[in-house]
């Protein structure tokens, strides 16, 4: 892994972050999410409109990634509804990287090397850090629905990253690639929202639709600069590095909404950092 793309998958991480932390703000989740879902559908339209068409190779690949990002999308939903940001957004993200690295080696032959397979490692266990100081530090018992719904984020982010990781290397065209996910993606939960609120719909969005269209810019910003880096690198190390999102997303928790940070979460990050010099002593 380059200098280059170390640096777009850290912008990534910051961004995704933030454009999860706007969401965690809505109280209604489905709002937030029909919001950064429809406007992230508008934006990848507009941008469609301008960018080469992906080869045919990629549509099974764009298909099976929209149903597996709407997965994603509704557990993560029901994963903010249960508990604190700052322990879901851990657990969710920091259950990812390793299984990526399982399942890129099984489906798509990538084998890493000592140096990546180290970084990879280090990496992990700082989110896995994170993750398990966040559930320490609450003071009350683990709430198994909001564990369970975060355990099976993250296997679903494990998921589409693989299959996003062969598709948009099918595809020819990274930006090609993003616009079309995100219109496949973006207007199914619309659509459900549309159909179970009908008229006070627009009601309902006008309150939060500055934050939720902001979302959706950052999240399309985020996930189209990771695609990128999934054609210039292997899906582990790009994976672990971009859930360095997690020590961002625990910032914010303590910064906005009061959630504890602690000596454990900087000696995460710090994991982090040597994970990610062994990441990028290996390219």
């Amino acid at each position: 892994m380059t200098l280059l793309v170390a640096t777009a998958v850290l912008i990534a991480a910051v961004t995704h972050a933030s454009w999860n932390a706007l969401a965690h703000t809505i109280e209604d989740q489905r709002i937030a999410f029909t919001l950064i879902g429809g406007g992230a559908a508008a934006i990848g339209g507009v941008i469609a409109c301008f960018s080469p068409l992906p080869a045919g190779g990629a549509w099974p690949y764009l298909i099976v990634s929209a149903l597996l990002h709407v997965g994603y999308q509704l557990l993560l939903m029901r994963s903010f509804s249960l508990g604190d940001f700052g322990q879901m957004y851990p657990i969710a993200r920091g259950t990812a990287p390793l299984l990526v690295t399982v399942l890129a080696a099984l489906f798509v032959g990538e084998t890493l090397n000592g140096w990546q397979l180290a970084g990879v490692v280090l990496a992990s266990t700082g989110l896995v850090g994170v993750a398990l100081w966040g559930i320490r530090g609450s003071g009350t018992r683990p709430h198994w629905p909001a564990l369970l719904a975060a355990l099976a984020t993250g296997v679903s982010i494990a998921a589409y990253t693989v299959v996003d990781g062969v598709g948009v290397r099918a595809s020819g065209t990274a930006i090609g690639y993003i616009a079309w996910l995100m219109i496949l993606e973006g207007l199914l939960i619309p659509a459900y929202t549309l159909y179970v609120h009908r008229g006070d719909l627009p009601a309902l969005l006008r309150p939060h639709a500055a934050r939720g269209l902001l979302g959706a810019a950052l999240s399309m910003g985020a996930y189209g600069l990771v695609l990128w880096a999934q054609t210039r690198a292997p899906l582990a190390p790009v994976a672990a590095l971009r859930e360095s999102s997690i020590i961002v997303g625990a910032a914010i928790g303590a910064v906005f909404f009061k959630e504890r940070f602690g000596a454990p979460r900087i000696a995460a990050a710090g994991l982090m950092v040597v994970g990610i010099g062994l990441m990028l002593r290996a390219s």
